[in-house]
């Protein structure tokens, strides 16, 4: 097991590899003619939400991305309900041709009136990665997409094009991923849970994961991921867990031929049972209160905390191998990517799209 001079597991700050992310922010803005500009819409008082958006002004002002935040509801007036009038700075946002990228800081109402707005962003400026379109793909493992795709109102039909690495064909890009998920796997990926050496779209074959908290926001697309990575993945839920694995390719005699993408079973295992035989948790439950036992973790696992509270015991490095404690500061460099690409994906030739 990886230890520090105490003896336990290493506590690894977001800063190292945060660093590696934000190379390739500055990297993409030097290139571009003009920095871009982010929207953030603030319709909650809630302390989270506005912690979050200061953070997201500073870090796009060490960067040198312009930044506009826009205070609606009891952000803006304590007399105003939560929400009110976010839909309508959308709207506004997106019709806006200087606007390049737009986040709400959610939950604003929780539940399906939050998914609705989350819908109403136009994909061309979802730097957040939640319109149904990302993640369709995401849950379809559509690496790839063509650009001009995302005008359209409903998913197209996508050819079904193998992964044989990360580099798009010529006439796609990347499609766009939800930041938080994305920043769990660059964590990943940085400490060595992914295996270089297999073929892309397999590097996380052979672990076993499990994710706890089910959010569309965090939990789904994040299990999602990592099972169409090739991990095996628990995903742990207030009632329910499921096995998500990876489906293999569909026969070519098929009418319909789907890349091979992760697929749920109910499981029979209890969180205690899953713990045991998982090579990484991952924990995004959004309370204080709540906690992973550290006697039920694998010994030399690896403990990744997203919620804003930690979620894990003080001793988690007591059988931790590796424990990293936050994921903000990642979060925030993805979405930042995030924003690059689509700028990119908007002004980009067609006959250079390939090599995007």
């Amino acid at each position: 097991m990886a230890e520090d001079a105490s003896g336990k597991g290493l506590l690894l700050k977001a800063d190292l590899i945060a660093d590696t992310i934000r190379d390739e922010v500055q990297a993409a803005l030097a290139r571009a003619s003009t920095p871009p500009t982010l929207v953030g819409i603030l319709g909650t008082s809630a302390r989270p939400s506005r912690f979050y958006a200061e953070f997201t002004r500073k870090q796009c002002d060490a960067l040198g991305v312009q930044f506009v935040l826009k205070l609606v509801g009891s952000a803006e007036n304590a007399e105003r309900a939560d929400g009110e009038g976010v839909e309508e700075a959308i709207i506004e946002a997106n019709e806006d041709v200087d606007v390049d990228g737009i986040m709400v800081y959610y939950p604003i109402y929780g539940g399906r009136q939050d998914h609705y707005l989350q819908q109403i962003v136009s994909p061309l400026k979802d730097v957040e990665g939640l319109h149904f379109k990302f993640h369709y793909n995401l849950y379809h493992n559509i690496r790839f997409i063509d650009p001009k795709s995302l005008r359209l109102s409903v998913p197209s039909s996508v050819p079904c094009v193998p992964v044989k690495d990360d580099i798009p064909p010529p006439g796609m890009v990347k499609s766009i991923l939800p930041c938080t998920p994305l920043a769990v796997v660059k964590c990943l990926e940085y400490i060595g849970v992914y295996n270089k050496i297999l073929a892309y779209g397999d590097r996380a074959y052979g672990k076993t994961v499990t994710v706890i908290n089910r959010s569309e926001v965090v939990g789904r697309p994040l299990a999602a991921l990592l099972a169409n990575d090739g991990a095996r993945v628990f995903s742990v839920d207030i009632d329910s867990i499921q096995e998500y694995t990876k489906r293999p390719r569909t026969p070519p005699e098929t009418t319909r031929k789907y890349l091979p993408h992760h697929v749920a079973h109910p499981s029979q295992l209890s969180l205690q049972e899953c713990l045991a035989i998982s090579d990484v948790v991952i924990s995004a439950v959004p309370t204080a209160e709540y906690k992973v036992k550290t006697d039920w973790l694998k010994e030399g696992c690896v403990a990744v905390n997203v919620a804003a509270d930690k979620n894990f015991e003080k001793d988690v490095r007591d059988k931790a191998s590796i424990y990293i404690p936050a994921v903000g500061k990642i979060t925030i460099l993805m979405l930042l990517r995030n924003l690059m690409r689509l700028t990119l994906y908007k002004d980009v030739p067609e006959s250079a799209i390939g090599s995007a």
